[in-house]
C-alpha cells in the first residue's frame, strides 16, 4: 500500500506542477506538461530505456487520434473565419435567441452534435462558431467555451455510440438500448450542471481571456455568405459521423463486407473524411476576389494547428506515463476492499479518470474491474447493471484536467489561460459527475 499512497502523492504533485508552471510563471504548456511525465517516469522508479518509450508512444498515440482532425478542423475554421461565413452563423444564431441567451444556444447545440460525435470533433468544428458568437453577443469566452464544452462531455462521457460507455456495454453484457436511454436521461441534469457553473464562474474569469484571435477584415461593399452556406460545412461533417455511427451501432461485420453502400457511408462518416469534405463545401464560400488568397489560409490553418497540436500531443505523453506507473490499477485495488454499492464503480472509473486523463480508457478499465464484482456489490440485475455502467459514465467525467487531450483542445482552440479553464471547465466537470451519481444512487434506492 506504501507504494499505492505514493503514486497517488506523485499524481497530486505533478498535477500541481503543471498548474503552477503554466499558471504562475507562464511557461509554456507543452514544456510544463513534458517535464511533468518525465518527473513522473523519474520518480515512479521506471527504467530509463521505458521512460523515453513511453513518452514516444504517448505523443504518437494522440498525434494518431486526434493529429489529422485538428489540423483539418483548424484549417476549416480559417476558411469559415476568413470568408465571413462565422459571422454570417452568428448572426442567424442571435437573429433567433436574444442575444443574452447565446450561451443557452451554443449549449444546446453542442448536446444535439454530441450524441453522435466526440466530444473533441464536436468543439473544434463548432469554435469558429463560438469566436463569432462571442464577438457578435459580448458574452466572454470562458463562458461561452465552458457551456460548450460542458454540453457535449456530457454526452460523451454517458451515451452510446460513444466508444468508452459502448465498450463497456459489451464488456459486462449489459442492455445497449436501456444504457443508452438512461444515459440521455442523466446527460440533461449534467448538461444543465456544466451550464450553471459555466455561466456563473466564467463571469468572474473573463478577464484571463486571452484574446489571440484575428478579427475578421472584409473589404467594403463584399457581403457576408449566406447562412444556410456557411452552416453546410459544418452540417455536413456532423451528419456523415452521425451517418456512421448509426450504422456501426446496428449492422454486423458480416452485412458491411456485403454492402457497399454501408462500406462508403462509413468511409465517408471518418471524421479525417467528414472535415475534409466539409472544407472542400467551404470553397463554395470563396468570392472570385479572394480565390487567390486560399493558399494562404490553407497555410494559416496548418500554422495555427501546430502549437495546439504540441500542446495536446504533450498532454498525451503525460497521461501514457501516469499510465504506465500503474497508478490507476493500484488505486483501484486499494479500494476493493470496500463495500461501496452504486458508489464502488463510480469511484473506480474516478480514479482511473483523474490518474490517466482519457475517459474512454477510463469506463473501459473500470468494466475490466468492476464485472467480475457485480454480484458482490448487489448490482447483478438488469438495472443493477445499468446503473452500474452508467456509474462508471458518471466517473469517467471526474475530473477533466491538465491531462485530458479535451482540456487541451478547449484552452487552445479557445485561447484560454490554463487557470481559467481550469477554474471554470475542470471544475464543472467535477459538479457533473458528482450530480450524476447521486441521481444514479437515488434511481438504485427506488428501482431495485
Amino acid at each position: 500500500m506504501t507504494n499505492t499512497y505514493y503514486l497517488l502523492f506523485l499524481l497530486v504533485t505533478s498535477i500541481g506542477f503543471i498548474i503552477w508552471i503554466t499558471a504562475y510563471k507562464k511557461v509554456n504548456a507543452f514544456f510544463a506538461l513534458t517535464l511533468a511525465a518525465l518527473g513522473v517516469g523519474l520518480l515512479s522508479g521506471l527504467p530509463l530505456a521505458e521512460i523515453v518509450t513511453v513518452l514516444k508512444t504517448g505523443f504518437g498515440h494522440t498525434m494518431e487520434k486526434i493529429g489529422l482532425l485538428i489540423i483539418l478542423g483548424t484549417t476549416l475554421g480559417v476558411i469559415l473565419e476568413k470568408t465571413g461565413a462565422t459571422i454570417s452563423m452568428a448572426n442567424a444564431i442571435l437573429r433567433m435567441v436574444k442575444e443574452e441567451n447565446a450561451p443557452t444556444a451554443i449549449a444546446l447545440t453542442g448536446f444535439i452534435i454530441g450524441i453522435p460525435i466526440f466530444c473533441d470533433s464536436g468543439f473544434i468544428i463548432l469554435s469558429g462558431l463560438n469566436h463569432s458568437l462571442v464577438k457578435k453577443s459580448h458574452h466572454k469566452m470562458p463562458v461561452m467555451a465552458a457551456a460548450l464544452a460542458t454540453s457535449l462531455y456530457a454526452v460523451h462521457c454517458l451515451v452510446p455510440p460513444h466508444p468508452g460507455i459502448t465498450a463497456a456495454v459489451g464488456t459486462s453484457g449489459g442492455d445497449l438500448g436501456m444504457v443508452m436511454l438512461y444515459g440521455l436521461l442523466l446527460a440533461v441534469p449534467a448538461a444543465l450542471v456544466g451550464f450553471g457553473w459555466s455561466v456563473w464562474r466564467g463571469r468572474k474569469v473573463a478577464h484571463e481571456y486571452i484574446d489571440h484571435e484575428p478579427e475578421l477584415n472584409l473589404a467594403p461593399g463584399i457581403p457576408l455568405p449566406l447562412a444556410f452556406l456557411s452552416f453546410l460545412p459544418i452540417l455536413v461533417p456532423i451528419a456523415l459521423i452521425a451517418c456512421k455511427s448509426i450504422v456501426f451501432l446496428y449492422a454486423t461485420k458480416q452485412t458491411m463486407d456485403q454492402s457497399i453502400l454501408l462500406q462508403i457511408i462509413s468511409f465517408i462518416g471518418e471524421p479525417v473524411v467528414a472535415l475534409a469534405i466539409g472544407i472542400v463545401l467551404s470553397f463554395r464560400l470563396i468570392q472570385k476576389q479572394n480565390k487567390k488568397e486560399l493558399s494562404h489560409w490553407l497555410t494559416d490553418g496548418v500554422d495555427k494547428a501546430g502549437m495546439i497540436l504540441a500542446i495536446i500531443a504533450a498532454g498525451g505523453m503525460f497521461g501514457e506515463m501516469l499510465q504506465a506507473t500503474g497508478m490507476g490499477k493500484n488505486l483501484g485495488d486499494l479500494l476493493s476492499g470496500f463495500s461501496l454499492g452504486i458508489f464502488f464503480p463510480f469511484l473506480i472509473a474516478t480514479i482511473l479518470k483523474t490518474a490517466q486523463g482519457s475517459s474512454t480508457v477510463a469506463i473501459i478499465t473500470a468494466a475490466s474491474l468492476v464485472t467480475p464484482l457485480l454480484a458482490h456489490l448487489g448490482l447483478q440485475s438488469p438495472t443493477g447493471l445499468t446503473l452500474a455502467l452508467l456509474s462508471m459514465g458518471a466517473g469517467s467525467m471526474m475530473i477533466s484536467h491538465a491531462n485530458d487531450a479535451y482540456f487541451w483542445v478547449i484552452s487552445r482552440f479557445s485561447n484560454l489561460s490554463t487557470s481559467a479553464t481550469l477554474k471554470v471547465y475542470s471544475v464543472a466537470t467535477l459538479l457533473m459527475g458528482v450530480t450524476v451519481q447521486f441521481i444514479i444512487w437515488i434511481l438504485f434506492m427506488v428501482l431495485t
